[in-house]
């Protein structure tokens, strides 16, 4: 009986040992696929590097845009991971140069390659302005320096919208997510920046962004279970719940309202008042 009962143990402890290693192994084999769910969409060289852009549609459009970046050594073809990046976009214009709302670029993961953040191209280019994009980064104290332009069309629906408060300050409000909208009640967040000068756009806090989804060729109707827009936290996007019944053309009216809840543009829907001033378009 003892023998048995010692057999019956080391069998248990070897098969234990077995799991546990090959466990171990696929945990510690597992690469992880920095690049799952993005795509690269433009290169910009200079003597000593190449720094690959990706975004989750493989281009950029008019309104908000995530944006990725890696580094690649141009001598060895290693991506660099202990680089300080950041980036100024601007807007080339006739008569003028002007920015728009960015974030900082932080690093995604810290044995990684990638670096992101996100640009808001609050207009589209046409055939004389157009948009460029400067890549400043330091790599073990050294400096480097890269340009190139952007190829920014019009988006195909509203994400964006620019306009004047009723305090005077000039607001960009835009769609950053779902990328894929779905019939459900959808987690939506968007963005909201003040101009502070031509070149700076911060964030706003503390205010909220009220939302009321229509189907203006189903009698436009709206949806139930909808949640307004706030921040988690300071310096933030704006996070809410999007109610989309059906699929189709959905215009989202917005009202934009300051921290003592006064309205500084968009309108309330009612029988008589189809649209707000402000919205977004989902077709989906």
């Amino acid at each position: 009986m003892k023998t048995l009962l010692n057999y019956t143990l080391a069998l248990f402890l070897l098969a234990s040992t077995t799991i546990f290693t090959a466990c171990s192994s696929d945990d510690d084999s597992t690469p992880t696929d920095e690049l799952a769910g993005i795509t690269k969409f433009k290169e910009i060289t200079n003597d000593s590097h190449t720094i690959e852009l990706y975004s989750h549609a493989g281009s950029l459009e008019q309104g908000f845009n995530e944006i990725s970046i890696r580094i690649k050594d141009n001598a060895t073809g290693d991506y660099v991971k202990n680089a300080e990046v950041s980036w100024m976009p601007i807007m080339h214009m006739a008569m003028m140069n002007h920015s728009c709302p960015k974030s900082e670029v932080e690093k995604v993961t810290a044995n990684g390659t990638l670096y992101e953040g996100y640009i808001v191209f609050q207009m589209a280019q046409n055939a004389t302005e157009y948009w460029d994009l400067k890549i400043d980064y330091t790599i073990n104290g050294t400096t480097y320096s890269a340009t190139s332009v952007l190829d920014v069309p019009a988006s195909a629906k509203r994400r964006v919208n620019t306009f004047t408060g009723t305090d005077g300050a000039k607001y960009i409000v835009a769609y950053a997510e779902p990328h894929h909208p779905k019939v459900a009640i959808n987690d939506v967040t968007f963005g909201v920046w003040k101009m502070q000068d031509m070149m700076n756009f911060p964030v706003v806090d503390g205010y909220t962004l009220k939302i009321d989804p229509r189907m203006p060729s189903m009698g436009n109707h709206s949806s139930p279970n909808n949640v307004d827009a706030t921040q988690k936290a300071n310096g933030g996007l704006y996070e809410g719940k999007l109610s989309l019944t059906m699929t189709g053309y959905w215009k989202i009216n917005l009202q934009l309202l300051n921290a003592e809840a006064t309205v500084l543009k968009g309108e309330a829907i009612t029988d008589t008042v189809l649209e707000s001033s402000i919205f977004f378009e989902l077709e989906f």
